[in-house]
């Protein structure tokens, strides 16, 4: 990063460009989402939503391992320490591909097991164990597609990296129409045209080696347990991040299940599928900072630190109202878009949960940025925390406290009882882990 680029450039640049790669990436399951309704109805939505937990847990874990390496390699290329970063590559590298094999050796054996695990049955579970088999048999192409864009974003291309991200996108939008309509395809077609998808990026990505742009690459090295944990620890809240939505999922389809059958659980499907693409721009802002906060961290520069997390949280907060109000004003012309069926039943318990369900997104937005940033400054267990409260400690009571008491109502307000609780937390640890250090860069400019 240029010196005399402004610390808000900076923010502006990194930010949209990886909001635009994240909703890019989120619009991976969207996309299937709509042709699925149209091309294979109700129960391919069922079925979709049902696996969407093996989803997020296979991208979790490749943004765990991404984000994880990309921070610390960015920390020590702030600090000079070059040779360190290129043995972080290399490990993130080797775990990812350990992860890929196991992922896709547990979707070419137990797939149909999974898919009855999850809560399919019947036609359902025929259409999920399609679709799982081939998403898990692509797991080491979506989970080396991850590893690529966050370092090649950490190596200052955001550029390339959102290029990849959106031009997959692209892609499966239009493999899914191919795939599902004119070659009949059905939901074997929606899977296959979304693991084409991380194929194109990484193949995108790779130009960022053959120009010789890289500074980093794969070096011999032993294996090292420490630095592995450490990439793992600093990658967690990414991961957790992302798995809370599949968490979240998994229960409540086995609660929407018992209260209002496949009907519910396809209703759920679209607010589930909205609320990723939300998710993502939260996201999207937090792995945006990412790069700069850590380089400024490890530089000492701590006045821009501060500057980057406040237009973060303001950021995070003005998507987050601006969702809210769209789901409380517009909540039945949305779900028409995916009620190609005119199923009025899964139409009035997803306009229902929608406004509902949205009230967590202000809050939401501040929490992931919370966490995020303080993995950015190598604060991995306050940022844990927050991850794992937010995505289960808080979500699991409360889901299961309030369906008993209000029905699907308390299913739609469990997460925002869950994201206030969290911001309650984090409100309780600003004044101990916000705390920043005397501004080095400064310091040595002002002896010049």
């Amino acid at each position: 990063m240029r010196k005399n680029q402004g610390v808000f450039r900076q923010f502006a640049k990194y930010v949209s460009l990886n909001v635009l790669s994240m909703v890019g990436l989120s619009c991976y399951i969207l996309a299937d989402t709509y042709f699925i309704s149209a091309g294979v109805g109700s129960d391919g939505i069922a079925a979709l939503n049902l696996v969407l937990p093996a989803y997020s847990l296979l991208n979790g874990l490749g943004l765990m391992v991404g984000m994880g390496g990309a921070t610390r390699y960015a920390i020590l290329r702030g600090e000079g320490r070059r040779e360190e970063a290129n043995r972080v590559f290399t490990h993130a590298g080797a775990l990812a591909a350990v992860l890929g094999i196991v992922f896709t050796g547990a979707g070419l054996l137990f797939s149909w097991q999974i898919a009855g695990a999850l809560g399919a049955s019947g036609q359902v579970q025929e259409l999920a164990s399609v679709y799982l088999r081939t998403l898990l048999t692509f797991s080491l192409l979506f989970l080396g597609n991850n590893l690529l864009v966050c370092f090649v974003r950490n190596d200052g291309q955001p550029n390339l990296a959102m290029a990849a991200m959106l031009v997959g996108c692209l892609s499966n939008v239009v493999l899914d129409y191919l795939f599902i309509f004119p070659l009949g395809m059905g939901m074997f077609g929606a899977a296959l045209a979304t693991c084409v998808a991380p194929c194109i990026g990484i193949l995108i990505s790779a130009t960022h080696f053959l120009r010789r742009k890289n500074k980093f690459r794969l070096v011999r090295c032993a294996p090292s347990g420490k630095l592995a944990r450490g990439i793992l620890s600093l990658g967690v809240s990414s991961f957790i991040t992302e798995v809370s939505s599949g968490v979240v999922m998994l229960i409540f389809n086995q609660i929407i299940l018992s209260l209002a059958g496949n009907v519910g659980v396809a209703a759920y499907g679209i607010i589930a599928n909205l609320a990723l693409i939300v998710v993502s721009i939260f996201t999207g802002v937090a792995q945006g900072i990412q790069p700069i906060v850590s380089v400024n961290f490890g530089s000492g520069q701590m006045g821009n630190v501060k500057k980057i997390f406040h237009y973060g949280l303001v950021t995070a907060a003005a998507f987050g109202a601006l969702f809210l109000a769209a789901g409380w004003l517009f909540p039945g012309p949305i779900v028409g878009i995916f009620n190609h069926e005119n199923n009025l039943e899964m139409a009035r318990l997803a306009s229902q949960g929608l406004p509902l369900y949205f009230l967590a997104f202000p809050l939401m937005g501040i929490n992931i940025v919370g966490s995020s940033y303080l993995a950015s400054l190598s604060k991995a267990a306050p940022s844990f925390l927050l991850s794992v409260l937010r995505g289960a400690v808080a979500v699991i009571p409360a889901v299961l406290l309030l369906s008993s008491l209000f029905g699907t109502e308390g299913v739609w307000l469990a997460v925002p009882c869950a994201e206030a609780a969290t911001f309650l937390v984090l409100l309780g640890m600003a004044p101990f882990c916000f705390r920043h250090g005397p501004d080095r860069g400064a310091r040595t400019e002002s002896r010049r």
